[in-house]
Formats: structure tokens, C-alpha cells, sequence
């Protein structure tokens, strides 16, 4: 097994004890595999050991990718912020959109959706922590957008995404992982938020405490890469 087959084994093992410690299942869990900072043969090692959930932050870089290894039955997420601009080359690759974090883009996705002729899956992002550097709806004001963004027929609300505030402190994210639920849980009791069933939050110093606490998705990047040469 090379070290990024054992290093995928090893958190596979983690987020299983993470979901038995909060009552669940290991298959309750995706684990999508961050390749911003992989090569071309890393991103196609970890598809060829099992994880076809690959994300990127940037577009350009998930095009690229995409194109190198469209020979592979891949399910792309975009993770990271994305321009209005960028919106209709990014659609026709992607699974899943992590990061929509305005009406204005939510409605430049559905255009593209329809001018395509399919239905987009997106999470909108929710700047749980507050943090000033962090893009995202803010928890507030969450119920009352949910009547506008109902209004959008072709993208299909999964969930809501979020990350832990920056300060690092394990507390700190535990506490913002719990709110994101708690979040959820409240706008799935109103119109328009029945739908949202995913969570995803937690990366690789966090993604345990983000398990315990309902996560469905997790964003692991730089744990995968341990003890690899760049």
C-alpha cells in the first residue's frame, strides 16, 4: 500500500470511530479528498484507492484536473469561492457546489442550471464564526432568505457548509460545528428547508470533533499528504 492509500485508510478509520463515539454509521459520513495542493497522479492515486469524491477550491484548478482525468469516474465538489463568471464553465463538472454564499451567485447558478437543462445539488455556506475574513450568509439572516432562495427551481438545497473559526482552539470549533446543526435543525422546521439534509463541515485538524457533532461531509486535504513528498 503506498503511503497516500494507508494515509486515506488511516482517516477512513478515524471518521468510523468519530461516527460509532455519535451514534452513527461510517456511511453516513462522505469524505471528500481536498487536491488543491496535489499533482495530477496524487488526485488519480486517491481515486484508483477508493475516494471518487475529489474537491477543489479554485475553478480553474478543478478544470484542469477534470480534463486530466476525465477517464475516471470521478464526482467533483467545489469547495472553494466562486465568481459569477466562472459560474457556466463549472457546472457541467462538478457533483456538488460547497460554497454558495450569496443570492446573487445562488441565481447565477440556477440560470446556468437551466440553460443546461439539469438541477445543481449546492450547500449554502454559513459564516458560523463571525469571522470578518470568512465569505458566507450570516446564521441571522438565514430564515428570512429562505423564501428567496426557494424561489431558485434549479438548484436543489442539500445543506449548509461551513468552517471552524480561525483561532484554531478545539473548543472553539466544536462550539461552531454544534451551532451549524443546531442551524440546520431550525430551518428544516420552516418553508423551503425540509431538504436540508447534509452538513458539511471539518477538515483535517477538526473533522472528528465536526463528526461527533453531525457533520455528513468532511474536507480533508493536508492529513491525506502526511510524510509525502511534494
Amino acid at each position: 500500500m503506498s503511503q497516500l492509500a494507508d494515509n486515506l485508510a488511516r482517516i477512513r478509520t478515524r471518521i468510523a470511530d468519530a461516527t460509532a463515539r455519535s451514534g452513527r454509521t461510517a456511511e453516513s459520513v462522505t469524505l471528500v479528498a481536498v487536491t488543491k495542493s496535489a499533482s495530477v497522479e496524487q488526485a488519480r492515486e486517491l481515486a484508483l484507492a477508493g475516494c471518487m469524491d475529489l474537491g477543489e477550491g479554485r475553478p480553474q484548478e478543478l478544470w484542469s484536473k477534470a480534463a486530466a482525468l476525465s477517464d475516471l469516474p470521478i464526482r467533483w465538489h467545489l469547495i472553494g469561492h466562486l465568481q459569477r463568471n466562472k459560474v457556466e464553465r463549472t457546472l457541467p463538472l462538478v457533483s456538488i457546489i460547497h460554497s454558495v454564499d450569496s443570492l446573487r451567485l445562488l441565481r447565477a447558478i440556477d440560470a446556468a442550471a437551466e440553460s443546461l437543462g439539469r438541477t445543481m445539488p449546492v450547500l449554502l455556506e454559513v459564516n458560523i464564526s463571525g469571522d470578518a475574513a470568512k465569505h458566507g450568509f450570516s446564521p441571522a439572516e438565514m430564515p428570512e432568505r429562505l423564501a428567496e432562495i426557494s424561489e431558485c427551481k434549479r438548484v436543489h438545497i442539500r445543506g449548509l457548509m461551513a468552517m471552524a473559526g480561525l483561532d484554531g482552539d478545539a473548543d472553539r470549533a466544536r462550539t461552531d460545528f454544534r451551532n451549524l446543526r443546531q442551524l440546520r435543525d431550525r430551518l428544516r422546521g420552516m418553508p423551503g428547508g425540509a431538504c436540508l439534509s447534509e452538513l458539511s463541515m471539518g477538515m483535517s485538524g477538526d473533522f472528528e470533533a465536526a463528526v461527533e457533532e453531525g457533520a455528513t461531509i468532511v474536507r480533508i486535504g493536508s492529513a491525506l499528504f502526511e510524510a509525502i513528498e511534494p
